[in-house]
This record gives C-alpha cells, structure tokens and sequence, in this order.
C-alpha cells in the first residue's frame, strides 16, 4: 500500500477505495455485489454468513469454529488465521437490532498485504451500514404494509355497514378521520405499474383526510373514501394533470351506504374513459329509481324483501351488503373486495335467492333485486314515504316518467344500421351470455360482444361487466315492455 502521512491514500489504494464507495450509492447497494467485489479485489474467497451460521452472500469458507464463536459474542472483533497453505482474515459486522453478529470471512493463497487486510476491514464497515439501510428499508416496507392492511380492513368493515368497528379501527391512526355520517366514493383508474405511486399521490392531494385503499379486485384501481368536500375537489384536480388517469364519483351517501356509493364510483369510471376530461360522477345522471313513485316503490319492496326481516340484525346486514356487491361484481371480485372467500359470497347469495324465492341467473331479476336493495337503503335517508297497498310489478315500472327515460336510453341505438337494439335485447334475455345470444341470433358469438360493446359509448353505460349500469338498460327494457317481467313474489 502507498500512503501519506496525513492519511489519504493515493494510487491503487484510491481506486479500490472509489469502487467500495460506488457500492453506497443508491444504485450498487446489494451486499452480495460486495463480498464478490471484495473476492475478486483480494483474489481469492470470500463469505458473509450470520450469527447462526447461514451463508448471506459469497462462497462458503471452512473456518475455525471457535473463532467465529468469539466474533459472534462479542469477545475480539476480528481475528487471523493460516495453516494448510491458507491465509484467512474473520472480521465481526454488527447485525441490526441483534445482540450477536455476523461474520465476514475472506480466504486466498497467499499471506495478507496491508491492502488486502485494508480491504477486508473496510468493506466489513460498508456491509454493516448497508445492512442497517436494508433493515431499515424492509422496516419502512412492513410498516406501509401494515398501514394499507389496516386501511382496508376499514374499507371492508364499511362495506358490511360496520360503522361502529371501522370508527373504532381508523382512531388508532387517523382521528377524526370517520367523524362524518356521509362520504363520497371514488375509484382512480391507472396503469398497474403506476398504482402504487398513484396511491401515494392520492393521499397527498387529500392531505390524508381521505381512506385510501388500493383495490383488492382490480389491480388498476384505488379506492378513496372521501368524507371531507374539500378532499374531495383536490382528489379530481389532482387528476387533472395526470394523463392515461380517469376518475369516477359517487353521490354523497351515508357512511352505511358506502358498498352503493362504490358500485355509483366504478359505474361513474365507466362513463369517465368517454369523457375528455376523464372524470365523471353518478349524480349526474337521470337513474330510473328517481323516476318511480315513491310511495309504490316502498311498498313493493318491502313486500319483495320482508322474508328477509326474519335474520338477525347482523346476519341481515351482512347478506344485503354480500348481495349488493354480488350483483354489483363478480363473485371473485365481491369476495376480494370483502375480505371473504368467493364461496362465502356465492352462499350468502344463495341463501338470499332461496328466502326471496329468486333465481340470480335471470338478468332481468337481478336488476329487480338490485332496485330493491337500493331502494330499501334510500328509505332510511329521505323523508318518510305513507304505506302503499301492495301493487303489482307492472304497475311499479308502468308510470309515464319511467317509460319516457326508457325509451329515450334505447332510442340512442336506433341511429346504428347493425340493429344493436334487437342484440342487445336478445343478450339479455339469455342472461348475458354471448354464445347464446349469437344461436337465437343467427350469427358469431364475437359478433354479439361486438354489438354490446359499441352500445356502451352510446348508452354512456359498461354493459360487458355485470352492475348499476347494465340493470339500469334491463331496467329500460322492461318498462318499455321489450323484455317480459319476471316472476317475483312481490
């Protein structure tokens, strides 16, 4: 080695030097990188193993298993060694949050130089500061885990309307956060490569006065539960200069409404990726449940769903909340989105078809069932409506308003020369399934999903995925008397 009085080295000793400092940037800090650097710059073996014995990085060395027992305690802190023709140099690194340690042990054919021992002691300090990064680091990863675990744990216990545990969960870490009784929903749509930083600029622009959840079901959404109208209007600034991103909103809905208000945000995301401005909110469109009589509308869903008021409270709230996001989703999707198994969310359905007396398979009654279990929750949040005598479907979807919105919805697709109308009936007659649509038709199955998927940019409506959007259309097709009404017990 070549070196100065006042300390600083020159010559080979400052490149190896520069090279060991490379590994601390950002980019070179792998551990492994190093002991093979240190191998390859003393040529000969190196090896890092712990305090149990496991080889971390390197080629696994024979050493004196005495020595290593001294490192690992604490009693020298490095040691040297020769015999049978090898020169060995032990050296203890420190392990983050241990009491013991590890050691690096470096082996080569010849006696140590003041540069090889240099290196060796030198490079031991190096992976004792990377190591305490790496935990550090991997701390920080398992906390962010923990956090977005917990978020949607909220998200989860909002969507079974457990409004009092969700309250007690977020306290802990956000307080305040859930002191509302209404919220609105979001869902941002990304790429699946952004999502992750998507999810952090949410929570920026929100001031995190917002539950940010990144989807379990769709792995290009993130879910924003925004109780606060301020949130709120930064989340869709924010937007604004976030290209390829589209945002979609709910209505303002109570706290125990919130699985509604996330079905209003995705059917909004639908109707965003057509608009300019990729951002669109429910509200803003004419539903058919604000075009019913109030009065019959009560009375026929009270009637459809009172076998179900035989549950206890608790199992009650958790098959309508189940039921509600089954028809919204998938059943793969519902069950993520709840933290359940799909088979819970398939059996809590089944027992809901069985007491109503239903068959979920028929489009036509899942928008029936959809209507009423939005209905049911709206009666607790609007004025109180007089008990009607018990009326009849027909007469419930009969009124001149209804039919109206109906048959201005289908009347957009007139204008195309496939006749969509006639496919798209057809579809949904068959409960949506293209491959007998197409047999009833006449024509390709991939013609059938073609005709359904140009409606949806003329309807404003995503019709291929099951939800609000697609029963609001079966909706307009029975008031317009295009498909037959099903048989309910109401």
């Amino acid at each position: 080695m070549t070196g100065r009085e006042d300390g600083r080295t020159t010559g080979a000793d400052a490149l190896w030097a520069a090279e060991l400092l490379d590994h601390l940037r950002p980019t070179g800090r792998d551990v492994r990188r190093i002991v093979a650097w240190l191998a390859d710059g003393v040529d000969g073996t190196a090896a890092l193993q712990d305090d149990s014995g496991t080889l971390l990085a390197g080629t696994r060395i024979p050493v004196d298993e005495h020595l290593v027992a001294d490192l690992v305690s604490g009693r020298i802190a490095s040691a040297a060694w020769e015999g049978e023709g090898r020169h060995q140099r032990l050296v203890r690194v420190a392990q983050p949050h241990s009491a013991a340690a590890g050691v690096l042990a470096v082996c080569r054919d010849t006696p140590f130089d003041r540069r090889a021992a240099d290196m060796v002691t030198h490079t031991a300090q190096v992976v004792e500061l990377l190591l305490r990064a790496h935990e550090t680091t991997a701390a920080g990863r398992r906390l962010a885990r923990a956090t977005a675990d917990l978020r949607l744990a909220i998200l989860q216990l909002l969507m079974v309307e457990d409004i009092v545990s969700a309250r007690r969960v977020a306290a802990g870490l956000w307080p305040g956060l859930l002191d509302t009784d209404s919220a609105c929903v979001y869902v941002v749509e990304g790429s699946v490569e952004e999502r992750d930083r998507l999810a952090e600029e949410c929570l920026a622009a929100t001031d995190e006065q917002a539950l940010v959840v990144r989807c379990p079901a769709m792995d290009r959404h993130v879910i924003v539960v925004a109780p606060d109208e301020s949130a709120a209007r930064e989340l869709r600034s924010f937007i604004e200069d976030r290209p390829g991103t589209c945002i979609g909103g709910s209505a303002r809905q109570s706290l125990a409404r919130t699985a509604t208000a996330y079905g209003q945000a995705v059917s909004a995301l639908a109707v965003a990726r057509f608009r300019p401005d990729n951002a669109a909110v429910y509200a803003e469109r004419t539903h058919p449940e604000r075009l019913l009589d109030p009065t019959l509308l009560h009375g026929w869903t009270n009637r459809l769903l009172r076998p179900l008021d035989t549950l206890a409270h608790h199992t009650h709230a958790e098959l309508l909340a189940t039921t509600r996001l089954g028809l919204e989703f998938t059943a793969v999707s519902a069950a993520k989105v709840l933290g359940v198994s799909r088979n819970t969310v398939r059996a809590r359905m089944e027992r809901v078809e069985g007491l109503l007396g239903t068959d979920f398979s028929d489009l036509t009654v899942r928008a029936l069932v959809h209507l009423a279990l939005n209905a049911q929750v709206g009666m607790g949040q609007g004025p109180a409506v007089p008990q009607a005598p018990p009326v009849a479907l027909w007469e419930l979807l009969s009124g001149p308003a209804l039919r109206i919105w109906a048959q201005d919805v289908l009347g957009r697709l007139d204008t195309d020369t496939r006749d969509l109308r006639r496919t798209l009936r057809t579809w949904i007659a068959v409960g949506g399934n293209s491959e007998r649509a197409a047999q009833v038709l006449g024509v390709h199955a991939q013609t059938v999903r073609d005709h359904v998927r140009s409606a949806e940019p003329v309807l404003e409506r995503q019709l291929l995925a099951t939800g609000s959007d697609l029963y609001e259309v079966v909706l307009a097709h029975l008031a317009t008397g295009e498909l037959e009404l099903p048989r309910l017990t109401a």
